[in-house]
């Protein structure tokens, strides 16, 4: 019903604009009076005086690739941007920058953050086809620009919604391609009027069976945008909806499942009573969110503009899963009515959280000099509970009575509550000493109050409470030698918090976990001729504490993280672009680095040993390849027509931070070929057919699922033997993606 009436809804407006609309990028010129900047709380892109490490891609580059399914495949091409998913493109799927995961990578959209306040990560199936309802998208890495929410401890991201088009517009797209995998979008908008209003209405849907067993995937996404644009100021509100319905994937297998069946995934599995496998249809993750947005820009004068933006984020889901042959009292605390020690259930881990966000900002700029001033405060609310929903047998609490357990009257056997104050404040100032040189500053004061309370789904009691105040300064400089040569240089300290995840694991080990920090130096150089563009950079990341995976997963799909002491990142980055003729461009990036653990201690074996060696050494961190480098080769044989040969290389790492071989993960590299062909119609209007086939070599690789050390302490009376596992995400061979763009 919720898809159906989103489709009436977009279609209906899809047919009242394609009457009399007219054929515009969305990005076109305004009007000059419209000199107020789209993203109201603008200070977290950097410009080109910010002497930060940026890429971005323009709404026509998001645009040509509009088909690929998931975001951070979107970004797949961008410097020192790795990218993985546990079923593809298809489904929960992450990138790292430079080796940082998605936890420590900064993520807003216009300006208010989109990180989850408690994992500080970004689950991009939650909203599906971000990129569809994206003006722009800048990637900063290493240092980032100032923000409210999680820290930048290698990179962010920073997505700008619709921006007022000068003209109607319309347009519809669909496509097809591998795993009977459907995406169709709606995007359709007023263009600015004479009274100043502007409208958007961007919807998409996704869907697919998925490469693995149960790798189905259902989402949705809804984008709304209204604003009133005068000569001195903007009110602008937006509404973004998501909602997927997606297998879990998150297990992986073994090497062994996975050479005899590609599409292995255990997930949901159960025995019968005769020992044959079966598997439970609705292994399922669930979730929707819903962002409420609302903007206000006044401009007094030239030289200040006052910005005020407030949001509110409601999320809620769960996790089901069928539990197979488990004891009722050591996972739910109940008491079997039965003989039977183990039985089969079904539940339900859920969430419902709630965040609001507040940004006050003023900006004051002369023709050298310019000031933000701006000031974040999210508060965050979030309940994590679990829900009994069936059992094989009979159970009760007190031995006696029996439990009625369904669906309609589920037994919760946990709760707890998480409760976050996040207030940040930041002055970033730019001077400009002559028309070549400019010096920037930013300082950033953060404050956060981070409480967790009640009982886990493990029934340990997780009561904690911390308060962390962190100065966050960076300085920097640009210096234009010429109109096509740059430097600049920056150097800044950033410090984050834990996560829950990360919390928790300490309470449950009877650990301490610690804030991490990091000194971040980097020094740049730009060269731009008209057909010839460079650009370098060499980066030192030095941490302290820095959290990094260990390998491991919990028992949601979070990655496991743990402190090392002292680790370093650094690298030289190297992206270049040529265009030999009208028809014929060459581009590519290379990143090459060492990211490493001082003096790292950890224990190894042989498998099937009983002795155990401890090892203190310098090792890699961990998921941090040393080379990670792309190259496109761009065709263009006649008007219209576009052929584009890809490559990206991602080296050798390793999947803990112990840079054992047993636990390496081998180097693959990807040829993908995309074609498209666009046709302008005599109205005014345009087709656009695209073509993308990955992995044309079909090669065979897989990515880590989880690593881990384990003691079989069952195989003799007086002596535990030691093994090393791993479990994989196999990724599919060669596949397709073919679709069609109408618009006017």
């Amino acid at each position: 019903m919720f898809k159906k009436q989103l489709l009436l809804i977009s279609f209906a407006g899809l047919m009242a604009f394609g009457a009399h609309a007219q054929h515009v990028a969305v990005n076109g010129n305004v009007n000059d009076t419209l000199t107020l900047k789209e993203i109201v709380v603008n200070s977290s892109y950097a410009d080109h005086k910010s002497p930060l490490t940026t890429s971005e891609m323009s709404r026509r580059k998001l645009e040509e690739i509009r088909m690929i399914p998931s975001l951070p495949y979107q970004l797949e091409l961008e410097p020192s941007v790795v990218v993985s998913g546990e079923n593809g493109m298809v489904g929960a799927t992450s990138f790292r920058i430079r080796g940082v995961d998605a936890t420590r990578i900064n993520v807003n959209i216009n300006g208010i953050t989109l990180n989850d306040p408690e994992s500080q990560a970004v689950f991009w199936y939650n909203i599906p086809n971000l990129g569809g309802m994206a003006q722009n998208i800048q990637i900063q890495r290493g240092l980032g620009a100032s923000n409210g929410g999680t820290a930048s401890m290698g990179g962010a991201m920073n997505l700008q919604t619709f921006s007022v088009a000068p003209k109607p517009y319309a347009q519809a797209d669909l496509s097809y391609g591998s795993f009977n995998t459907r995406q169709y979008g709606v995007t359709v908008g007023t263009g600015r009027t004479r009274s100043g209003f502007s409208f958007d209405l961007a919807y998409n849907g996704l869907a697919s069976d998925g490469f693995v067993r149960n790798g189905k995937s259902d989402q949705q996404s809804l984008f709304l945008n209204g604003g009133w644009y005068g000569k001195r100021s903007l009110l602008k509100a937006v509404f973004i909806m998501g909602h997927q319905k997606t297998g879990i994937t998150w297990d992986g297998a073994s090497a062994e499942d996975l050479d005899i069946d590609p599409t292995f995934n255990s997930t949901g599995s159960y025995y019968d009573e005769f020992g044959k496998v079966h598997y439970y249809d609705n292994e399922t993750d669930n979730y929707n969110q819903r962002h409420y947005q609302l903007y206000y820009s006044f401009r007094p004068n030239p030289s200040w503009t006052l910005n005020a933006a407030f949001d509110y984020t409601h999320g809620d889901g769960y996790y089901e899963q069928y539990k197979d042959d488990k004891k009722p009292g050591s996972y739910y605390g109940l008491i079997s009515l039965t003989e039977t020690k183990k039985s089969d259930f079904i539940h339900q881990k859920k969430m419902n959280n709630n965040a609001y966000t507040g940004i006050l900002s003023a900006v004051f700029q002369t023709s050298r000099f310019s000031a933000t001033l701006c000031d974040t405060y999210l508060y965050y609310d979030g309940w994590h509970y679990g829900n009994l929903i069936w059992a094989q047998d009979d159970l009760s609490l007190d031995g006696v009575n029996p439990l009625e357990i369904s669906r309609e009257k589920p037994y919760e056997w946990y709760r707890n509550r998480g409760q976050k104050h996040d207030n940040t404040a930041f002055l970033k100032l730019n001077y400009d000493f002559s028309e070549r040189f400019n010096m920037y500053g930013n300082l950033q004061v953060r404050y956060v109050d981070y409480t967790l309370s009640g009982m886990d789904d493990s029934f340990d009691s997780i009561p904690w409470h911390q308060n962390y105040l962190f100065f966050n300064p960076k300085i920097g400089g640009n210096f234009q030698i010429n109109p096509e040569n740059r430097f600049y240089f920056v150097a800044g300290i950033t410090n984050r918090e834990p996560t829950r995840s990360d919390i928790k694991d300490a309470i449950e080990n009877n650990e301490t976990v610690k804030p991490e920090a990091m000194i971040d130096v980097e020094l740049g150089y730009g060269l731009q001729k008209n057909n010839f563009t460079f650009n370098g950079n060499l980066y030192a990341m030095l941490y302290k504490d820095q959290l990094t995976p260990s390998g491991d997963l919990s028992s949601t799909g979070y990655a496991l993280m743990e402190n090392v002491d002292r680790s370093y990142r650094i690298g030289v980055e190297l992206v270049a672009g040529y265009r030999f003729t009208r028809w014929f461009s060459l581009d590519g990036n290379i990143t090459l680095s060492r990211n490493k653990v001082l003096d790292y201690t950890f224990t190894d074996f042989n498998d099937g040993d009983s002795i155990m060696t401890t090892y203190t050494k310098t090792t890699d961190l961990s998921f941090s390849p040393s080379i990670v480098g792309a190259a496109i080769a761009t065709f263009r044989p006649f008007n219209g027509a576009k052929l584009q040969i890809i490559g990206k290389y991602v080296g050798k790492q390793y999947c803990d931070n112990t840079s054992r071989e047993v636990y390496a993960l081998d180097p693959y590299f990807l040829l993908n070929v995309r074609a498209s062909y666009d046709l302008t119609l005599k109205n005014g209007g345009f087709v656009r057919f695209n073509l993308a086939v990955n992995n044309v070599t079909n090669h065979s690789y897989r990515l880590s699922a989880w690593v881990g050390d384990w003691v079989d302490d069952y195989s003799s009376e007086t002596t535990c033997y030691y093994y090393h596992s791993r479990a994989f995400l196999q990724q599919p061979g060669i596949n397709f993606m073919a679709g069609v763009t109408v618009g006017f």
